[in-house]
């Protein structure tokens, strides 16, 4: 069997099989960009970016869109804060986010749409909705009709009564059942558009519906978010898909949870976050990229500073493996060369236990025994096949070591210190060493 993924859809563990072949769509709800992200936000970022690469590495042919909110009241907010236009404070916290997930060694999605490119098709997709009875206008607001969905909170499983009780829902007296979701919010503040229903803006829930409809159409076969948007966003993206297109929107759904700090969820709103720009070093990046890639993806992270002090711990013992193996390869003028594909089944056959990261630990940490019992043996054949796959599996986590080959001049002064020490002329050893010392390289 290949890889088995739980669905949230069915609440079970399911054999992932793509609707076309071996071609693989998939979309993510991206941010909002009105603040920096929080460590806690960067988890599905970094997540999804494993995925895309794990299903690359099986052969799928990986089509990857995550959208960009740049509409919505939180960036009204922020404009007015700052005397900007929205599309002033929108672009400038979109590119603090790439950078962000730069830092962390995210690749940019294939395709990000942008909420207000596709102002025009959302309004059309609202009328089709009120043509059909799915949605009415009350005064300028429009509005979905929950009641019309018969398995309105499949993908939560809650019955409405309990969605009722459960939802945060503002009141309205507008609507006709408590569940009802905005799809246009009229307004005379911040951006707007002309639209039959009047001047106002699309709702969040009716954005990422209409642009994943725009890109897949009825193919779409992950979507993917991070945990608290099962409901009601993900629920009410279903509720509107199924309205117009009678299916659903995605055959997989995968959630991911949380990142606490502290015993509770971390938000901007109650100030309890760290900021991924406040890293100090890319390494400290990747360190916490290490611990969120390598962590149970559907449980709730308790971040704390020793948690993240035991990731550090195995990410530099990795890169001392790595680097010492390296740079001794170099100067026995041996290269990388095949996997080890023993190692690279355990790999594939844990990864397809719906990512059981905690075997995949364990595995790299045998493969790092082996890069050193075979380095103090002197065995670099096995040693470069070893470094080999250890690069390999590390590159499909997205887990950047920083340890590059040796540039010439560097590995003249290496090979003068390892032919001093075979000698037994220590006191000339010494004397590279300290330069090696000085350069990062020993």
């Amino acid at each position: 069997m290949g890889l088995v993924i739980y669905n949230s859809l069915s609440n079970k563990l399911e054999e992932f099989k793509p609707q076309n072949g071996n071609k693989v769509n998939m979309y993510v709800c991206g941010p909002t960009v009105y603040n920096y992200i929080h460590i806690g936000n960067a988890r599905p970022v970094i997540f999804y970016d494993m995925l895309k690469r794990y299903l690359t590495f099986l052969g799928y042919d990986v089509t990857y869109a995550s959208n960009i909110t740049d509409v919505d009241d939180k960036i009204i907010n922020q404009a007015i804060k700052e005397n900007k236009t929205e599309k002033v404070v929108a672009k400038f916290f979109e590119d603090a986010f790439f950078d962000a997930t730069e830092k962390v060694g995210s690749k940019k999605p294939d395709i990000i749409p942008h909420a207000t490119e596709y102002i025009g098709e959302m309004i059309d997709f609202i009328q089709k909705l009120i043509d059909e009875g799915y949605a009415y206008n009350v005064d300028g607001d429009v509005f979905f009709r929950v009641n019309k969905i018969k398995d309105y909170g499949c993908l939560s499983n809650q019955v409405s009564a309990d969605l009722e009780s459960g939802a945060r829902i503002n009141v309205n007296d507008k609507k006709e059942n408590p569940l009802d979701f905005a799809l246009w919010k009229k307004t005379d503040v911040g951006i707007k558009w002309n639209s039959p229903f009047g001047e106002g803006r699309p709702g969040w829930h009716t954005e990422c519906v209409v642009m994943n409809h725009k890109l897949f159409g009825t193919g779409l076969d992950i979507h993917g978010g991070g945990m608290d948007l099962k409901f009601p966003h993900h629920e009410n993206e279903i509720a509107q898909f199924e309205a117009l297109y009678k299916t659903h929107l995605a055959k997989y759904w995968i959630h991911v949870g949380r990142l606490d700090l502290a015993g509770a969820k971390m938000s901007k709103s109650l100030g309890n976050v760290i900021y991924v720009k406040d890293l100090n070093t890319t390494k400290d990046a990747m360190i916490l990229r290490t611990l969120i890639v390598l962590s149970p993806y559907r449980n709730i992270i308790p971040y704390s500073q020793e948690l993240l002090d035991q990731y550090k711990k195995e990410y530099e013992k990795w890169q001392r493996a790595y680097k010492q193996s390296l740079y001794e390869l170099q100067y026995q003028n041996v290269n990388l060369c095949d996997n080890d594909e023993k190692y690279i089944e355990s790999f594939k056959e844990y990864m397809n236990q719906d990512f059981n990261v905690q075997n995949v630990l364990t595995l790299i940490n045998e493969i790092v025994k082996e890069i050193n019992v075979t380095l103090r043996g002197k065995d670099y054949n096995r040693n470069a096949i070893c470094l080999n796959t250890l690069k390999t599996i590390l590159d499909v986590l997205g887990i950047n070591l920083f340890v590059e080959k040796l540039k010439d001049e560097e590995l003249e002064l290496y090979k003068k210190y390892n032919d001093a020490r075979a000698i037994k002329d220590f006191e000339t050893a010494d004397l590279y060493r300290k330069k090696l010392i000085e350069l990062n390289i020993l």
